[in-house]
C-alpha cells in the first residue's frame, strides 16, 4: 500500500477545501453537484469514525432541498434533481442517513418522469444528461421503496424506458445499437455509434443489466441486453493501445482513432459494462472476455499516451485507480491491484498546483485549468477514491458511476 500518511494528509486537505468551497457548486446532482460532494463527507465520517464530517454532509443536503423549494428545476442525474434523489436513496440504503424517502421524494418524481419520456422520445438516451440517468434513479427507487403503489409506478416507468430504448434502437448483422450526435456545437454534427460508458451504448448495456437483475424486467430487457452485448463485442478492433474506438462512425469511411484510458471513454467502460452483463446473465465466456479487455488496459501506463491530463475520476488517474480497485475486489486478479496502486500514486503526484484545491486542477479541452469541487471532475471524487483505497470497509459510492 502507498504511504497511508500521505493519503490521509491529502484527505484532510480535501475536507478543509470542500468545507469552505462547496457552495461554489450551483447544481445539485450526484456527479456534478452538491449531493455528490455530500457523499465525500458521509464516507469520510465513516472512515474517520467521526460524526463531524457527516454533519457537514447533512447541511449540504439541507441546502440542496432549500434550493429546490426556492425554484431550482434542473433535472438530470449528473447535475440535477434526479442525481440528488439517487444520493438520498444511496445514503439511506447504506445506513448513512435516516430518512423516509417515500415521503421525501415522490413530489419530485412526476417532473422527472416527464423529463425522462421527453428525452427518450427525442432519442436522447445519454446516461449523464438524458434518459438513462433518470432510469437509474427510478431503478434505485423501485428497489428500495416500501410502498406497493410506488413500486408499481416505478415499474411502469422503467418498462416504458426499456420500450423506448427498443423503439429508437437499430439492428444490424452484429446486434443492436443506438446512434447519437457528437460535435453538436458545429454546423453539421456527426452521427455516430458511441461506445462509451458516460454517453454511449455501454451505458445502455450497463443499465439493462441492472434492470435484468429484477424479475419484473427480465423478459423485456433480455433481447436488448444480449443484442447490445453482441454489437459491442463485434466492434473490437485494435487501434494503437486500445481494443475499442470511442465511437464507431456512421459513415464507414471516417477514420477510427485510439481511445483514451478513462472511465468516460474507452476500453474500461466497455469492459466494466460487459463484466456487469456477464454477472447477471451468468455467462462465463462473456466474463472471461470482459476480464481480458480489462487486463489489456493494465499494460497502458504512460500518462500522455493514455490521455491522462488530470487526477479526476472522470478522465484522470484516480478514476483509473478506483476502477482497478473495484475489479480487484471482485476478481482477486493481482494485475488489477498493481494497476490500482500505480494510478493511485500517479494521482498523488498530480497535485502540483499551488493555487489548486488540495493541489489539483481540472483540465478541459482547449481551456485554462480550473479548480473543481465535484465528484466527477473534482476533489470530492478524488477524496472518495482515496477513501475507497484506504478503508477496511467497502464503499459503494462508485455505483453512481455504474462501475459496481
Amino acid at each position: 500500500m502507498l504511504q497511508k500518511i500521505d493519503l490521509e494528509k491529502k484527505l484532510e486537505e480535501i475536507e478543509k477545501v470542500l468545507e469552505q468551497k462547496y457552495l461554489e457548486d450551483s447544481h445539485l446532482g450526484v456527479l456534478a453537484g452538491l449531493s455528490g460532494i455530500s457523499l465525500f463527507f458521509f464516507y469520510y465520517a465513516k472512515y474517520k469514525q467521526d460524526n463531524r464530517p457527516a454533519e457537514i454532509g447533512s447541511s449540504i443536503l439541507e441546502e440542496s432541498l432549500s434550493r429546490i423549494s426556492e425554484g431550482y428545476t434542473f433535472s438530470t442525474y449528473c447535475s440535477g434533481i434526479a442525481g440528488l434523489g439517487w444520493v438520498f436513496e444511496h445514503l439511506s440504503e447504506n445506513d448513512l442517513i435516516d430518512v423516509d424517502n417515500d415521503q421525501l421524494l415522490p413530489d419530485l418524481e412526476d417532473y422527472l418522469y416527464i423529463k425522462m419520456t421527453q428525452d427518450i422520445n427525442a432519442c436522447h438516451y445519454d446516461f449523464l444528461h438524458g434518459a438513462i440517468g433518470y432510469g437509474l434513479y427510478f431503478l434505485k427507487r423501485f428497489k428500495n421503496t416500501q410502498s406497493p403503489d410506488l413500486k408499481k409506478k416505478y415499474q411502469s416507468y422503467i418498462q416504458e424506458l426499456i420500450n423506448g430504448l427498443k423503439k429508437i434502437s437499430e439492428e444490424d448483422e452484429h446486434g443492436i445499437k443506438w446512434s447519437s450526435e457528437i460535435n453538436k456545437t458545429e454546423i453539421k454534427p456527426k452521427t455516430v455509434y458511441n461506445l462509451s460508458l458516460s454517453h454511449g451504448i455501454s451505458s445502455i448495456t450497463n443499465f439493462l443489466a441492472r434492470a435484468y437483475e429484477f424479475p419484473e424486467f427480465r423478459q423485456q430487457s433480455l433481447p436488448l441486453l444480449k443484442g447490445s452485448v453482441s454489437y459491442i463485442l463485434a466492434q473490437e478492433k485494435v487501434i494503437g493501445q486500445s481494443l475499442y474506438p470511442s465511437v464507431v462512425p456512421k459513415d464507414s469511411e471516417d477514420e477510427q482513432t485510439q481511445a483514451r484510458l478513462s472511465w468516460c471513454y474507452g476500453d474500461l467502460g466497455v469492459g466494466m459494462s460487459l463484466y456487469k452483463a456477464s454477472q447477471v446473465l451468468k455467462d462465463s465466456n462473456l466474463k472471461e472476455h470482459a476480464i481480458r479487455i480489462l487486463l489489456h488496459t493494465t499494460n497502458r501506463k504512460e500518462l500522455k499516451s493514455c490521455g491522462i491530463v488530470d487526477a479526476s475520476p472522470c478522465h484522470g488517474a484516480f478514476g483509473l485507480a478506483q476502477i482497478y480497485g473495484t475489479v480487484f475486489n471482485q476478481t482477486q486478479i493481482k494485475e488489477f491491484k498493481s494497476a490500482c496502486d500505480y494510478w493511485m500514486a500517479a494521482g498523488l503526484n498530480l497535485a502540483i498546483y499551488e493555487d489548486g484545491y488540495a493541489g489539483y486542477k481540472q483540465h478541459k479541452h482547449n481551456q485554462p485549468r480550473t479548480n473543481e469541487v465535484s465528484l466527477l471532475e473534482g476533489i470530492a471524487g478524488i477524496g472518495l477514491c482515496i477513501i475507497s483505497y484506504l478503508s477496511d470497509f467497502e464503499p459503494n459510492w462508485e455505483e453512481s458511476l455504474m462501475i459496481k
